[in-house]
């Protein structure tokens, strides 16, 4: 029997009972169970199932009041789990997980959470565990750090052991904190594209004691006044497009690229170096390993870090000598802090605790919602999910919204069904946070990355062609007209077509073109920053002007 599917046949044996913690519902409705004095009632009944579990309560949603298999369909499901969710929130106490299974016409219960229904199936059956404590609420002091640096930098190790507060063994231990199960994304409604979160309160670093359980990552949420956020990225050049869609992509606080104090500043540095500062994302230096290397190669290292800044325009900054109080009042798009660091003793990451816990947040956007969606999928019971950073505004379950543009150009009426973020459903969310919405009104399979969320009653662009100010960053010769590389814009990478305004452009060269995505369009809009890449070239733009459709 695997985990999941015990937890339901645990659910059913232990059933109701007066004093347990144990709930049967076939299903709830808004217009039957949230009207007439009903809402209050179920409320408190909620509530004596929390209380009577020790702050916990389990609720078996699809069967009948003994416990029998009914099934349910997947929209009365996900009704049923608003409804929930409300109730929970009057009880003083929130949905924290959600389980599912399909119900065979033979009665037999098969599958997990993300299993689609099919025609053997008459419906779903699900476990909702409640647990007390209101829904999380957001903090607006939540920062998001995207992390880049050559493979083998130690960029996934460092983060590994600031958000454990565990050394690295030397071999890499604490970066397996950051590996991401596919099953993660496919179980449930979170939108966890950070691979890696920590907090602080007045005690100082809230830590993951096992980032790879949801429940952690959830206390840490609940415990913490502050947060800090990991988008780690990918080292191996093969694999730069990844790590531009990890920097470019995400609403980012601010930028920490790793050095190996053993290797130096490599090829693959100076490239991640350039798509931080080209974004002008705020940007922290870490030097690695200095344990495995002497003083005199650590500030070598250090040397040809600064020259590397100056040579880009960049004012370094070492932390060592200036302290922490000027890195947090001088950081910005000109000046780069620098410090040293080992995972393995530990020295340098009480420094970046510090950093991190007084660092100001840069990426909130007052103005109208806006994300752009980076990954979809479906969760049994609840339906098409899209995950993204929100760049602008805010939002609210309930709230309508227009998603698109649909490769023809047209916009779908939409419905924001749910919202959740680090494993807990939120009644609202402002910009920089990473959130999962389940959105009514759309399958799954219609919704595509580089596709925005907007208000319904907003007037977004539909973009095929723009122009920009760009500056190629490298290329083995010209830049003519014709020439298509992919660009890289918000949470969109499509392959496009450059018309250089004088015809072409060399490298170093700074200059107008005009872009036309080759295949669909997308929403572009006027100062939007990007990356453009094809081959070894590449090369940064600021959009200046779309051409809608």
């Amino acid at each position: 029997m695997s985990p999941d599917r015990a937890v339901l046949e645990q659910a059913l044996e232990r059933g109701e009972q007066e004093g347990g913690n144990v709930e049967f519902k076939e299903r709830l409705t808004k217009d039957v169970h949230l009207a007439d004095g009903r809402r209050e009632s179920l409320a408190a009944q909620l509530r004596h199932r929390v209380l009577s579990g020790d702050g916990q309560a389990m609720y078996v949603v699809g069967v009948t009041d003994d416990g029998g298999l009914a099934g349910i369909e997947p929209d009365v499901f996900s009704e049923t789990m608003d409804v929930l969710s409300l109730l929970a929130e009057e009880a003083g106490a929130h949905i924290e997980n959600v389980q599912t299974w399909g119900v065979t016409d033979d009665g037999a219960h098969r599958g997990t959470r993300g299993d689609h229904t099919d025609a053997r199936e008459r419906g779903i059956v699900g476990v909702a565990e409640i647990r007390e404590g209101g829904v999380l609420e957001t903090d607006d002091e939540h920062i998001v750090v995207g992390t880049a640096g050559h493979v083998d930098h130690g960029k996934s190790t460092l983060v590994g052991s600031l958000v454990t507060g565990q050394p690295d063994n030397g071999d890499g231990a604490t970066r397996s904190y950051l590996d991401v199960k596919p099953h993660e994304v496919e179980r449930g409604l979170s939108a966890d594209l950070s691979y890696a979160v920590y907090g602080f309160n007045d005690d100082g670093p809230v830590h993951m004691n096992n980032p790879h359980r949801k429940q952690d990552r959830a206390r840490i949420v609940t415990e913490s006044d502050r947060l800090v956020s990991f988008v780690d990225t990918v080292g191996h050049e093969p694999w730069l497009r990844t790590t531009i869609r990890g920097l470019v992509g995400q609403k980012l606080d601010y930028g920490l690229l790793t050095v190996a104090a053993d290797d130096g500043p490599t090829k693959t540095t100076r490239e991640h170096l350039g798509v931080l500062l080209a974004t002008d994302l705020p940007t922290i230096v870490v030097l690695t390993k200095k344990d495995i290397v002497d003083q005199e190669r650590l500030e070598e290292v250090e040397r040809e870090v600064e020259r590397l800044l100056r040579d880009v325009g960049k004012t370094p900054l070492r932390v060592d000598r200036h302290g922490v109080d000027a890195a947090v009042e001088e950081i910005s798009d000109v000046v780069v802090p620098i410090l040293t660091t080992s995972s393995v003793t530990m020295d340098g990451l009480d420094t970046l605790d510090e950093l991190f816990e007084r660092l100001p947040k840069t990426a909130g956007v007052e103005g109208d919602f806006r994300m752009y969606i980076d990954r979809t999928y479906s969760v049994t019971g609840v339906g098409a999910v899209a995950s993204g950073t929100i760049m602008s505004g805010e939002i609210e379950a309930g709230d309508e919204l227009l998603l698109g543009p649909m490769p023809d150009g047209s916009w779908r009426e939409v419905e924001a069904r749910s919202i959740e973020m680090h494993y807990h459903r939120v009644d609202e969310a402002k910009a920089g946070r990473i959130v999962g919405i389940a959105l009514k009104g759309v399958a799954e399979n219609e919704i595509e990355r580089g596709m925005a969320l907007v208000p319904r009653d907003s007037e977004p662009a539909t973009v095929r062609e723009f122009d920009a100010e760009v500056m190629v960053l490298n290329h083995p010769t010209r830049i003519g007209d014709g020439y298509e590389p992919v660009v890289h814009l918000e949470t969109i990478s499509e392959a496009s077509i450059f018309s250089p305004e004088e015809g072409r452009l060399l490298p170093g060269d700074k200059g107008r073109t005009h872009v036309r995505f080759k295949f669909r369009p997308y929403m572009v809009e006027e100062g939007q920053r990007f990356v453009f890449r094809e081959g070894q070239s590449k090369g940064v733009g600021t959009v200046t002007n779309v051409y809608r459709e």
